[in-house]
């Protein structure tokens, strides 16, 4: 009957081989559990490897520094350390409002360019180009005029319409108008002035970093960025903390971090600092440009390896795990401990104790001794 029906004759000699091979259900339930393993492990290995950045804006600006720049090689050292997987920066609104020395300096420059250029006292060798449409100018003011007057205006018309979009069509309007806005901001990066500071929380969204901004209340950077590093270590996101700030509120944190065998990494100016005196390494701005961070992170990684490797072979006593796998079994048998030894000798051996017992244990017998003993 079985050759009538094939497919009832395979699923039978299916049957009979699992029945007959128990192993085949063991093998499909290793396998899984070997999946499962192996993908906790890629999660371990991805959390091992990552490092959490934290920007103190409000005690550490890069006000001598382009931010982009500033934020490009401040990531390339972190990358050295392992894989960035986030970039924090808190400051207040004071910080975002305020225009460095250097970036005042160079507008008025700018300003007295424009002025010289429009009374025909100096003439650029290159003319000005705008990087939207491609049109020359002669100077620079006109091109300043010019972008305001058409590229602005279409930006503002593109932006109203995407907030007024709901549903599909405001998907389809982002994907049909990103290019042009991603153009847009890149060529009124150099030739418009923020309309407030410098472009500091721009630039840095630009570079990747995520950026809070508080109340201009004290110490409210501070207390939003420890609250965030605290979470970070909860959450266990990341194996080394990297923390840009001279402030020594910090400190805690950072021994918080050292207590949850935590990688710490500061960066700041002061040589000396309480920050880099608790942190395992410690890197100034001028070493985070130049790149000699990058350069001292490989044998500061090299330690750290070392010394994981070296708490993986330490060994400790612990009472506990030592009752459980030792406690039911006895290293010695009771029966064995009340053996009493008698009977069995015919007292040569209480005779030969005697004899050895008569000199000292450091004493050499000598030829005179080994013959009378034996004619005894």
């Amino acid at each position: 009957m079985l050759h009538l029906f094939p497919s009832i004759n395979n699923s039978v000699q299916s049957i009979r081989f699992k029945t007959l091979n128990p192993c085949f259900s063991l093998s499909r339930l290793c396998h899984f559990k070997a999946k499962r393993g192996f993908d906790s492990l890629n999660q371990t290995s991805s959390v091992q490897n990552s490092v959490a950045v934290f920007w103190d804006l409000d005690n550490k600006p890069p006000n001598a520094f382009p931010p982009f720049e500033a934020v490009v090689k401040l990531k390339t050292a972190a990358s050295s350390f392992g894989v960035v997987r986030s970039m924090v920066a808190y400051a207040n609104q004071h910080s975002f409002s305020y225009v460095p020395k250097a970036v005042r300096e160079q507008r008025r420059e700018r300003k007295l360019l424009n002025q010289l250029e429009n009374k025909g006292v100096i003439k650029s060798i290159d003319p000005y180009v705008c990087k939207v449409c491609g049109r020359r100018f002669y100077t620079n003011e006109k091109l300043v005029n010019h972008f305001k007057q058409i590229h602005e205006r279409e930006h503002q018309k593109r932006v109203n319409q995407i907030e007024s979009a709901r549903g599909s069509r405001r998907v389809k309007l982002v994907g049909k108008y990103s290019m042009k806005m991603e153009k847009y901001k890149n060529a009124a990066r150099e030739v418009l002035t923020p309309k407030v500071g410098y472009g500091l929380a721009d630039e840095l969204k630009r570079a990747g970093f995520w950026v809070g901004t508080v109340s201009n209340r004290p110490q409210a950077a501070d207390v939003a960025l420890r609250d965030h590093m605290v979470d970070v270590m909860d959450k266990r996101k990341a194996e080394c903390l990297m923390l840009v700030s001279d402030d020594s509120d910090f400190v805690g944190v950072l021994k918080e971090a050292k207590l949850r065998c935590l990688k710490t990494v500061v960066v700041g100016d002061a040589d000396d600092g309480a920050l880099k005196r608790v942190a395992d390494a410690g890197f100034s701005w001028t070493e985070i440009l130049k790149g000699k961070a990058k350069k001292e992170a490989v044998s500061v990684v090299g330690k750290w390896k070392d010394r994981d490797i070296l708490k993986k072979l330490e060994w400790t006593y612990d009472p506990e795990v030592e009752r459980k796998l030792y406690g039911s079994e006895d290293m010695f048998d009771d029966e064995s401990e009340d053996l009493d030894f008698d009977g069995s000798d015919d007292g040569n051996s209480s005779d030969y104790i005697h004899k050895e017992d008569s000199g000292a244990w450091w004493e050499l017998d000598t030829e005179s001794d080994a013959d009378s003993s034996k004619s005894q």
